[in-house]
């Protein structure tokens, strides 16, 4: 009896990682639709953020998940999947699962103050419901359909429900999010072999926002924060609540998880910290997210991928058109979608001896990302990091071979990583944005790979140590003599091409290696990545290159967190690309040849 509670608590646990991968595999959609209610373009981010402690669920028990999804929750829509996957997560298994489902339900709706029809809270409640009203709860095959249907049916009507949807003719992204995670789940828990639903057929139509619409300007902060209550402080919710948009807050074992919407980030914090001590705080600009929201992608004749491996932001991807597959960054105990990683937290932990690891998404997410972006695009090009790297490149092809009849897509073996894989992303979508044929991006793709290179420049070696890729003696002693390696990642693996001692030493081996490098460049792209020291790479760094290639184009971009957790604090890098289309001249033939 014992072993059966087991396999019935491990098959919960894989059926709600399944809705969570599901979930990943959508979020940039979600991501695109999110007009309500801010127009910011964070729900999936936010909702993979909140729910990404399911990938740990089977090894940290239920408990300890459940308090981490509470206190990593962002935004909206994050604090409200929190409450009710963290009911959710006490069912354990198919006994409980109906009760928790309506408990889950009522606490996502105390979430928050206004709730609102044609949400993620409607398709939570449709879920409950549908859950009860099962003909046979013992056997929930049996009600699988009529689940989905309840679900789907709301999320259908919040187009007409809500007037920002109904402008922008697209579905609730909230909602939606709710719905491939639950849908994921219980065709999951109930062992089906049919395939998931297709999304793009159910709402075709609705999972893009019309030309026409305009969203709203946006101002303000949207703030998630936890704080250590003081014992005198009670429970209170925080002064002048009232002052705040979209409160919630959130209490359990002297912590308070507060969400809020403030004009005035500082005044907040200031009556947050009347409560106790502030544990963390995250702050998105609104106004910022949601100018780069209303910036329309680029257009190309196929639409481009790449691991976050590479040094591209998620806003950089956003306006070149790219989708980024993810890997995950584990911080201590907490698990982390890599582009969702606050830098600034990585290395701060790092520099404390916390614990930091990085791993692959499953190879269930990754074909969950193929299928999703071929139901969505004619065309799809894969610019991988290099095989020499990770099994992704495998993955990619296996699943070509298995799904692909009609060869629409494509995966190129880069060879490469981190900044590197970033130039030849960038460089490609570039290109991409001018011509017409998906055979000429493919053909200039392919030409690029060996036109791009990357140095990256250590500052202390005890990290390559803690990874497993150097001896810790040598760490040792090699940071005693200040040794500081230059390393460059190579279709072969990742090359000590140098070694120098100071940051001075650092700049020259750069610039002395990029004048062979560029010799006849004339317009190169260059990519200057930073760890935890931004304003020493865009001031002295920057200034210093940028005088020895002035016809260059720069970019500044945080270095990829898998890079980072390798490498340590206080790296930093410098990628290059000979031939940059967006400076290029239209008389001057690029150096691609189509096969």
């Amino acid at each position: 009896m014992h072993s059966d509670l087991n396999n019935m608590a491990a098959d919960f646990h894989q059926a709600l990682l399944t809705g969570y991968e599901r979930l990943a595999a959508w979020s940039a959609v979600l991501d695109r639709i999110n007009v309500f209610p801010v127009a910011d373009g964070d729900t999936g981010r936010n909702l993979m953020i909140t729910l990404a402690p399911l990938r740990n669920v089977s090894d940290q028990g239920p408990e300890k998940t459940g308090h981490q999804i509470l206190f990593a929750a962002r935004g909206n829509s994050g604090n409200i999947a929190a409450r009710f996957v963290n009911d959710l997560l006490a069912a354990n298994g198919l006994k409980a699962l109906y009760q928790c489902a309506q408990t889950g339900a009522q606490n996502a709706r105390s979430a928050i103050s206004r709730p609102r029809a044609g949400t993620m809270l409607t398709v939570i409640d449709a879920f409950a419901e549908a859950i009860a009203a099962l003909p046979d709860p013992k056997n929930p095959q049996s009600g699988l359909k009529t689940v989905t249907d309840a679900m789907q049916t709301e999320v259908d009507s919040s187009t007409g429900q809500i007037r920002e949807l109904s402008a922008a003719k697209v579905v609730d992204a909230g909602a939606l999010g709710m719905f491939v995670f639950l849908e994921g789940f219980f065709t999951d828990f109930c062992g089906q072999d049919r395939p998931f639903l297709p999304i793009h057929e159910i709402f075709a139509g609705r999972l893009k926002i019309d030309p026409e619409y305009a969203a709203a300007a946006e101002n303000g902060f949207c703030v998630d924060a936890v704080v250590e209550v003081n014992e005198n402080s009670g429970t209170q919710d925080p002064a002048a609540a009232q002052d705040h948009d979209s409160l919630t807050v959130f209490h359990t074992g002297g912590y308070a998880k507060i969400h809020l919407h403030t004009a005035d980030r500082s005044a907040a914090r200031k009556q947050l910290g009347q409560m106790g001590r502030i544990v963390s705080w995250n702050e998105d600009n609104m106004a910022e997210q949601a100018a780069a929201f209303r910036l329309p992608a680029a257009a190309a004749p196929v639409h481009l991928v790449t691991d976050a491996a590479g040094s591209i932001s998620r806003h950089l991807a956003g306006r070149l058109g790219i989708t980024l597959l993810e890997s995950y960054v584990t911080v201590g105990d907490r698990c982390i979608p890599e582009t969702c990683m606050d830098p600034e937290e990585l290395y701060q932990a790092m520099r404390r001896a916390v614990r930091a690891s990085t791993s692959q998404a499953s190879d269930f997410e990754r074909h969950q990302h193929y299928a999703r972006l071929l139901s969505q695009h004619d065309r799809v090009l894969y610019l991988c990091v290099g095989s020499i790297y990770t099994g992704n490149y495998q993955t990619a092809m296996d699943w070509k071979a298995a799904n692909d009849m009609d060869d629409r897509f494509f995966v190129i073996d880069t060879g490469a990583a981190s900044g590197r894989l970033a130039a030849i992303a960038a460089a490609t979508a570039r290109y991409a944005a001018g011509v017409q044929s998906a055979n000429q991006v493919i053909a200039f793709a392919r030409n690029i790979v060996e036109r791009c290179g990357e140095y990256i420049f250590l500052d202390e070696l005890k990290y390559l140590a803690a990874g497993g890729r150097m001896s810790k003696t040598g760490a040792f002693f090699g940071d005693m003599l200040h040794m500081k390696p230059v390393i460059s990642p190579l279709s072969h693996g990742a090359e000590k091409v140098g070694i120098v001692r100071n940051a001075e030493a650092q700049i020259k081996f750069a610039e002395q290696q990029l004048q062979q490098d560029l010799n006849h460049a004339p317009h190169p792209l260059l990519l200057l990545e930073y760890s935890d020291n931004r304003q020493w790479v865009a001031g002295p760094v920057k200034e210093r290159i940028a005088g020895l290639f002035p016809e260059a184009e720069i970019l500044l971009q945080p270095m990829s967190m898998t890079s980072g957790v390798h490498i340590g604090p206080g790296a930093w890098a410098v990628a290059w690309c000979c031939d940059n289309p967006r400076k290029h001249d239209p008389q001057e033939p690029l150096h691609v040849h189509e096969s």
